[in-house]
C-alpha cells in the first residue's frame, strides 16, 4: 500500500474528456448532490486552473483560502497539512476543494517533482475515508492535471456531447486511460459514457449514439441516461446553485437523478460479481 495509505471503501471518480464544453462541470456538481441525495457522503475536488466547478457553486474569491493547488505545493514541498482545511461545505450537503489559477502554476511545477503523477493522490490519501465518493472535475486536456486526477481515480465518467467529433476524440481518450492503467494505475477502469447535451429534436444525438456503441460499445458502457440540453442549468450556476435546488422538477435534474441510480447500481454490481467469484 502505497505511503502508508490508510484502507477505505471511498471511489474516486473522474470526469474527464479532453474537449471542452461536455458538460463535465455540470455533471460534476450535478452527480455530486445527486449522490448526496441518496445517502452518500461526497467531496468534490476542482482540477482545473479556470475554477469552474468552483465558481458554479458559488465561491467567486479564492485568492486567499486554501485551494488544490495548496494541497499540492505543500505535497510537493514534504510541508504538513491538513486537507480537511481546504474544504469548503456546500449548502446542498456536499463539500468541494476549490480551484484558482495558481493551479497553472503548479501543473508547471510537477514537470520537474519526484513521482509527480502521484502528487494529487497524496493530497487526498487522508481525506478519502471521511467520504463515499470524491468526484474529480479535470480540465479539458490530458496533460499533467488530468493525468495526476486519473492516477488516484478508481473510475473515469467521460461525458460526450452528442456530435461528429465526439467519435473522433474517444480513441485518443481511452488511449490515454488505457496507458494510465497499465503504467501508473493499475486499479483504473472507465465507468462509462454519459451522453450530454442532447437535443431530441435532431438526428445528429441519435447518430453520436449509434457511432459510439458501434465503435466503443463492446469495450466501454455507455449509460442508458442522457442528459436533455436545456437553459435552465446555466441559470443555476450563476447562483451557485445545482440544478437540483433552482428549479428540482427540471428534466434535467430528473436526468441526473436517474444517472447517480445508474451508477450506484454499477457499484452493486461490481460487489455482487466480487461476492460471486470468491465463493
Amino acid at each position: 500500500m502505497e505511503g502508508g495509505e490508510k484502507m477505505s471503501n471511498c471511489k474516486v471518480i473522474s470526469i474527464a474528456n479532453q474537449k471542452g464544453g461536455v458538460g463535465k462541470t455540470t455533471t460534476t456538481f450535478s452527480l455530486g448532490v445527486a449522490l448526496s441525495k441518496l445517502g452518500k457522503k461526497v467531496l468534490l475536488v476542482d482540477a482545473d486552473p479556470q475554477a469552474d466547478l468552483t465558481t458554479c457553486m458559488g465561491y467567486y474569491n479564492t485568492d486567499n483560502i486554501p485551494t488544490i493547488a495548496t494541497m499540492m505545493e505543500n505535497v510537493m514541498n514534504y510541508k504538513e497539512f491538513n486537507p480537511k482545511e481546504a474544504v469548503l461545505h456546500h449548502e446542498e450537503g456536499i463539500d468541494l476543494i476549490p480551484s484558482n489559477l495558481d493551479l497553472s502554476a503548479i501543473a508547471v511545477s510537477l514537470v520537474n517533482v519526484m513521482s509527480r503523477e502521484y502528487t494529487m493522490k497524496n493530497c487526498l490519501k487522508d481525506i478519502k475515508e471521511d467520504y463515499d465518493y470524491i468526484l474529480i472535475d479535470c480540465m479539458p486536456s490530458l496533460e499533467m492535471l488530468t493525468l495526476n486526477a486519473l492516477a488516484c481515480s478508481d473510475k473515469v465518467i467521460i461525458p460526450v456531447q452528442t456530435q461528429y467529433l465526439a467519435v473522433k476524440n474517444m480513441a485518443q481518450l481511452l488511449g490515454t486511460i488505457s496507458r494510465v492503467k497499465g503504467q501508473v494505475n493499475p486499479d483504473l477502469n472507465v465507468e462509462g459514457i454519459l451522453l450530454t447535451l442532447v437535443d431530441g429534436r435532431t438526428n445528429i444525438s441519435k447518430e453520436t449514439k449509434y457511432a459510439l456503441q458501434q465503435n466503443y460499445g463492446g469495450v466501454v458502457r455507455i449509460f442508458d441516461t442522457q442528459i436533455p440540453v436545456a437553459v435552465k442549468i446555466a441559470e443555476s450556476t450563476i447562483h451557485g446553485k445545482s440544478i437540483f435546488s433552482y428549479d428540482k422538477g427540471n428534466k434535467i435534474a430528473e436526468a441526473y437523478r436517474n444517472f447517480a441510480k445508474e451508477v450506484l447500481d454499477g457499484e452493486r454490481t461490481i460487489v455482487k460479481n466480487d461476492i460471486t467469484q470468491s465463493r
